[in-house]
């Protein structure tokens, strides 16, 4: 059933309060329009691209639970944590990434990606990096996805320290493996 615009943009507009990881894709499909026009509704009705919304809601929900850094200093976008237990970073790799002549990124914004994350899933007002033992499995190229997840292997309140692995992935191919061993204070957890 075709809607006439008004009653398409209200209805757009719900849909992505609901959900707003719906991709314009699925929009396009649901009101039975192009994706041109959704893109075009989306932007008369001031609500931003889907990768703008994952952020925005990442950035409201995290906000008061990543204790150890505040989120802007996290590399990549953190889109899930469990402080302490395991956290999730997204990182599109662009041309400010890589080296000019091959394209493939540069090894320290793996490194950073995945080391900010490990900070950021300790429950402590100071985390740092004790120590790290990281190994690169395959080169990244420009425009991958990078999604890093962490996991907290062990916390040693005794001594002040956090193991987390983070591994990361570009689709659900391996391209960095990391152990870190965190700081944290001996008084917290």
């Amino acid at each position: 059933m075709k809607r006439n615009k008004r009653e398409r943009q209200s209805m757009l507009t719900e849909t992505i309060k609901e959900n707003p990881f719906i991709t314009d894709e699925e929009l396009a499909e649901k009101f039975s329009v192009s994706i041109q026009t959704i893109r075009l509704d989306r932007l008369e009705l001031s609500i931003p691209e889907l990768r703008e919304r994952i952020k925005n809601v990442a950035e409201k929900r995290f906000e008061d639970e990543v204790r150890s850094l505040p989120l802007e200093e996290v590399i990549g976008e953190i889109i899930d944590i469990e402080l302490d237990q395991s956290a999730i970073s997204i990182l599109d790799i662009k041309k400010e990434h890589v080296f000019k002549r091959n394209k493939i990124a540069r090894g320290h914004h793996l490194f950073a990606q995945a080391n900010s994350l490990a900070v950021a899933v300790i429950n402590d007002e100071l985390a740092l990096t004790a120590k790290a033992n990281i190994q690169f499995t395959r080169s990244v190229k420009e425009g991958e996805r990078v999604i890093a997840k962490a996991r907290v292997k062990k916390i040693d309140s005794e001594n002040g320290r956090t193991h987390v692995e983070v591994v990361s992935f570009v689709n659900s191919e391996s391209v960095f493996k990391g152990d870190f061993e965190m700081y944290r204070s001996k008084n917290d957890k």
